[in-house]
């Protein structure tokens, strides 16, 4: 039986290949990690990719807190990656939207 992690992981895959992103499993499993909570909880599972507001949060708490990302040019680069990658998309998983910037910045 599977554990509620990798359940929300295959979740987070499906979307990925949806979207043409091939999927590391390991860079996956960390992300989702880091998620903690926000992968179960219905209010924050999700990225309002057109919230101008959320997208800050994900760039000051994710790109630069965790990514530990310096470079704001090279930070709002792979967070304007995800976006446009993920744009087809209308309930963005943020486990999906977090891989895909710290794929975008190099992080393995």
């Amino acid at each position: 039986m599977a554990t509620k992690q990798e359940l929300v992981m295959e979740k987070y895959a499906a979307q990925l290949k949806k979207v043409g992103v091939p999927v590391n499993k390991a860079l996956l499993e960390n992300v989702t990690k880091g998620l903690g909570v926000a992968n179960y909880k219905l209010d924050s599972m999700f990225v309002a990719a057109s919230d101008k507001k959320e997208l800050e949060t994900v760039y000051k708490n994710f790109i630069v807190k965790k990514c530990a990302v310096k470079d704001e040019k090279k930070g709002q680069k792979a967070l304007e990656f995800a976006v446009e990658k993920m744009s087809g998309v209308r309930k963005k998983y943020r486990g999906a939207f977090y891989y895909i910037i710290a794929k975008k910045l190099g992080i393995k």
